[in-house]
């Protein structure tokens, strides 16, 4: 008959809603024996609830506890090892035997002691690097909810612009800031002319190994966005978007063309100096000015003609 209570306090035990590295790794069948022989002193009965509350004191509310077993990737296993070293010991030594509940305290308190300082030499997580990408080298484990926390980045990166000059060769890398595996899958997409991170705007260009996308020489038709989205295992890692701006090269040499046709205009016609790695500036510059001479001279001889004919 007692047996069936027995149950029902074990049960209650591992159904509460905060667990702990206890609850995780300790089976309830083992909790059940540990407790079984618990006695309150003063009262002289035995109480195998107040042995469960005692555990929820000493292990699953005990924020020690719960940040030793903040491991890294892997080691729940050695947390379970830990944890069993510490607690199956006490299950087989008061298993139907009668202890009084300060014996229970104190072997208790020790256990978690021990767990704590065994546990917290166990490599830590190695961190989540922001802003994006699904880094599962950074995922820690968590004694309330019994499993990896994620980083909880969202897949998609923050757009990159890249400005380029029409003829001029682009490259691309598809670079992550995280660890990830060697065997990757790299995917390439395309959203022409627009900037954007809608995923249906964009059209597959590559699928492969090649993090690299280089355009030999660039043209106004290649301005839009680049998509590189890297796959591990089939599972989505990360995507990253760079929007390429491209400019004319008839705008560039324009823009080169005011920009001497202003240097000429400084008053008592000086001149910025350029600099002595830039010979072909400086024989542009000399050669803009002799145009601009010449040309003046011919304005001049025109001029005298028209007066000398007019006379």
């Amino acid at each position: 008959m007692f047996m069936p209570v027995l149950w029902i306090l074990g049960l209650s035990f591992q159904l509460r809603p905060t667990l702990s590295c206890y609850q995780c790794f300790v089976d309830v069948k083992d909790s059940l024996r540990l407790c079984w022989g618990h006695v309150l002193t003063q009262e002289g009965i035995r109480n195998v609830d107040s042995c469960f509350t005692k555990l929820d004191r000493i292990f699953n509310n005990n924020n020690a506890v719960i940040e030793a077993g903040r491991v890294g990737r892997g080691y729940d296993k050695q947390l379970k090892e830990i944890m069993d070293a510490e607690i199956l010991p006490l299950v087989k030594e008061f298993d139907n035997k009668l202890n009084n509940d300060h014996v229970y305290e104190q072997r208790l308190q020790t256990a978690a002691d021990n767990f704590i300082a065994a546990a917290s030499k166990l490599p830590r997580v190695s961190g989540c690097l922001p802003p994006c990408g699904f880094q599962s080298s950074g995922a820690e484990y968590n004694c309330i909810t019994c499993q990896y926390d994620s980083c909880e980045f969202p897949l998609d990166c923050p757009v990159e612009t890249i400005n380029v000059t029409e003829g001029s060769r682009s490259q691309i890398r598809c670079n992550e800031t995280f660890n990830i595996s060697e065997d990757v899958e790299v995917i390439w997409r395309f959203a022409e002319e627009i900037k954007t991170q809608q995923v249906d705007q964009f059209k597959e260009v590559t699928v492969g190994d090649d993090r690299l996308y280089s355009i030999p020489s660039t043209r106004l038709h290649h301005q839009g966005t680049y998509q590189c989205e890297l796959y591990s295992a089939e599972r989505s890692i990360v995507r990253l978007y760079f929007y390429l701006s491209v400019t004319p090269r008839v705008k560039v040499g324009r823009s080169q063309l005011q920009e001497l046709f202003d240097r000429s205009l400084l008053p008592r016609g000086r001149f910025v100096p350029e600099p002595a790695s830039a010979p072909s500036s400086a024989l542009t510059l000399l050669l803009l000015i002799c145009l601009t001479a010449s040309l003046l001279l011919f304005l001049l001889s025109l001029g005298a003609v028209y007066v000398s004919t007019r006379t």
